[in-house]
Formats: C-alpha cells, structure tokens, sequence
C-alpha cells in the first residue's frame, strides 16, 4: 500500500515545525548540563579536571562532526528514518552509560554513541523543514531555534532535581528514556510530495579518463561531495572565516562546562548555580529570535559579518568580567550580558557562511567547516581542565576563553578589512580593462551590402559595478 505523502506548506508542516523545535530542545541543548554533573562525575571516578572534562567535549564535537554521515544517511533512508534512528542511538548510549564503571566506558556511550544518536536526530529535524516550508523557511528556522534556548532553560534545572534524588547514574538513565522522544517527533515527519521530477539519466555516465579502483573512486566522490576542500583553498574568505570560527570555538563553549563548578567552589549554592544556566536559556528564548531578525534585515546584508565579529568581541569581554567576581548578583549580571553575546553569535553563525559561499555548494562547506568546528570543541575542555588542574583555579579558564574569543575577533575584523580593500582596489584596474576593451571595438567597421564601410556609432556605458 503507498504511503501518503503530505503537501509543502501545508498544516502537517506546523506540525512538523513543532517537532523540530522538541527535538532541538533535546538533542542541542542537552550538552550545557553537563557541567552540573562534573563535580559528582570527577568525585565517583577520582579524576582530574582535565580527564572529566573530555566527556562533555566528545559528546559535543560528535554531535558537529557527524554532520556528512548524516547526509549519507539522508540520501538514502530519508529525515523520517534518520531522526528515529538518532532518537534510538541517543537514548541507547545514556542507559548503558549508567552503568558505566571507568571514564572509558562512559567517553564511548554518554559520549560517542550518545553524541552521534543526537547529531542524525538534530540534523535531520532540520533539513526536513526545507521540504516543508519554502516561503516561510526563513520564520521556519527562526521558531525552531527557539527549542535550543527552551532546552538550556530546562535541562540543567531537571538534572539538579534528578541528580539529588537519584545520583548521576538514576539521572543518566531517565535521560536515555527522555531522549527517546526524539523518535516520537521523527515519525511525525511524514515524507512530503515534491514537485521536483527525479533525475533521469539517458545512458550510462561517461568513463573516467584516469581509471581509479572502484572504492577509491567512490570515496573521493564522497568527500568532493561533502567536504569542501577546494573551496576552503581558493576562497580567502571562507578561509579566513573559518580559521576564526576555529580559533573563537576554543573559547566559547567554556563557561557551559566551568560556570557551575566555578560558582560552586566560590561558595554559591548548588541549586542557584545551575540556575545560572537556566538563565541563560531563558533570555536566549528571546533574544535569539531578535538578533534573528535584525541580522535578516536587508540593511545590515552587507555587513553581517561585522556584526558576527563584534558578537565575538563582546562574548569574550564579559568573560573577563566574570573571572573578576563570583558574587552571585555579578554572575547573573555576567548571563545576561553574555546570552546577548550568544543569541547573535548563535543567530549569525551559519548566516555569514551562506554569505560567503555559494548557495550551491553551502552544504559541502558546510560539512567541512562543522568538522573543523568540532575539532575545536574537542580539545578546548581537556586544555581548559589541564589549566584548572595546574592553576587549582577556575578563574583561568574564563581568562582563557577570553583571550581566544577578543583575539578570533580582532583576526577576522582585520581579514575581511584586509580582503575589502584587495577587492575594492582590484575593482579600479578590472573597470579600466573593460573600458580599454570596449574602446578598441569602436574601431570596428561593417561591411555594408553596397560595399561601404559602416563604423560603429559609439555608445556611453556607464560601469556600476564589475
């Protein structure tokens, strides 16, 4: 029996919207609770600072990484499948991690096998609403963000309920069965009925020209197809930016990890520390929305990366702030200021590489910019708890995620002011090039039918832009 397919733009697509918004809720704002655990983790199993801290950091850079698999996936089972199948994976890894015995164990279930359960379910909720929603896809995403904001609202506050009554391991098993509501909202992204016709090929693909061993062939289709290696070679700004989104990733996922262990060991009451990142989430359920919308006025198009910069710029100065003073008052004035650094990161991230790169080729740079993204997100705790554990205090890991997020800043601002004036110098010598080229067709004569010579009436054109 074929299955019923729904309509783009449709009433199923609010519902498919709403979905969406659940799951991002559980699958990206799941890793900002992970602080509240670290103290009780590093306690159980007698570890470093350091050694805890890779546990937030593999969830996290597996759940940015996974994105090609993803579309590997996509391609061939659909969003539908793909979403449950991560709901199932997520899920899986959080109840055998309860039952983890060494630091090991729970890097490869909380941390690999969760992570990439939460990566298919995340990724996939997305691209679906670009089959759902075409004219609306802009209001579309926006709303959708808003499940990451509701999630770091509320994760931390149900895991300092949990973690009193039931410890880290009753926690991490509610939460291998919370996380597999993310199959529940996969199977209300029913397939959608496009109106694109398949593609149709008229005979077989032509030989290559340099035969290639059939699996070494298939995976450089592969890669050329979701890793944008020669885009990253031959466009300075897409180079530079995401060497700068690098470099600023060394720094900006630190206080979701250190906030709470910082204010704890300050003496701030636990139930009021993880109530600082619930702060967090809350202004950003407003906030995010906001920078949203003021990024996609057509006013600040050409310079939405400025905007991205000064974000970063802001994001690591109140950093420094919040290394001066754990008094309670200056840590919830410190989230306030640091969520509308956020919410415009968070709003402007992805905006700007679409800016940069061609619409066509978004998805593999994409793929290798969250690569590289999360090979930054990997080793930025594991430095930061090696800092800790050498320092015996937290106070350094705010002053280091200050310095790498004011120097990305200043790195990218000085770049794309550097690649502007390239380009606008460039201009002068291109608009003098088609003058000389348009002068020299003035010359040209026709041969008219009674055998006279016709000369062209010259034209003005005025060059706007080249």
């Amino acid at each position: 029996m074929p299955r019923a397919l729904e309509r783009e733009e449709g009433s199923w697509a609010w519902a498919v919207l709403l979905a969406s918004l659940l799951n991002q809720g559980l699958t990206l704002g799941f890793p900002t609770c992970a602080g509240i655990f670290f103290t009780e983790l590093q306690h159980d199993f007698q570890a470093s600072n350091s050694e805890t801290s890779w546990f937030p950091s593999i969830l996290t850079a597996v759940l940015h990484a996974g994105g090609p698999l993803c579309s590997i996936l996509v391609g061939h089972f659909g969003c539908r499948s793909t979403v449950m199948l991560g709901g199932v994976l997520a899920g899986l890894g959080m109840v055998t991690s309860s039952f983890s015995r060494t630091l090991s164990q729970l890097y490869i279930t909380a941390g690999l096998i969760t992570g990439l359960g939460m990566c298919f379910s995340f990724q996939s909720s997305i691209t679906v609403l670009g089959f759902y929603f075409t004219r609306r896809r802009v209001l579309a995403n926006a709303l959708a963000s808003v499940g990451v904001s509701l999630g770091i609202m509320l994760w931390p506050l149900l895991s300092r309920y949990l973690l009193e009554d039931l410890g880290w391991r009753g926690s991490f098993l509610i939460f291998g069965g919370v996380l597999l509501h993310c199959c529940v909202c996969g199977a209300i992204m029913r397939p959608v009925a496009t109106t694109v016709a398949p593609e149709t090929r008229e005979g077989p693909p032509p030989p290559l020209k340099t035969p290639a061993p059939g699996s070494l062939a298939a995976c450089s289709r592969i890669i050329q197809r979701h890793l944008a290696f020669d885009i990253l070679r031959h466009n300075p700004g897409y180079r530079v930016y995401t060497l700068g989104v690098m470099w600023m990733i060394l720094g900006f996922p630190l206080p979701h990890v250190f906030l709470v262990p910082y204010a704890v060991r300050h003496g701030v009451d636990e139930h009021r520390a993880a109530l600082l990142i619930s702060i967090i989430g809350f202004s950003n359920v407003f906030l995010r929305p906001v920078a949203g919308l003021v990024a996609g006025q057509r006013k600040f198009a050409s310079h939405r990366k400025y905007l991205f910069i000064l974000a970063v710029l802001l994001n690591g100065l109140t950093n420094l702030v919040c290394a001066a003073s754990a008094d309670f008052r200056v840590l919830v004035a410190y989230c306030l200021a640091y969520s509308v650094s956020m919410s415009g990161i968070g709003a402007l991230l992805f905006q700007v590489l679409m800016d940069i790169v061609p619409m066509d080729r978004f998805s593999s740079a994409l793929g290798l910019f969250t690569i590289l993204e999360s090979v930054s997100i990997l080793i930025a705790p594991p430095m930061a708890g090696f800092l800790v554990d050498a320092t015996g205090s937290f106070s350094y890991v705010f002053y280091m995620s200050g310095f790498f997020l004011i120097s990305a800043a200043l790195f990218m601002g000085g770049s794309f002011c550097a690649l502007q004036k390239k380009e606008k110098q460039g201009r002068p010598a291109e608009a003098e090039g088609a003058i000389t080229e348009a002068a020299a067709e003035w010359c040209l004569t026709l041969e008219g039918t009674d055998g006279s010579d016709k000369r062209l009436c010259p034209k003005i054109m005025y060059v706007t832009s080249v």
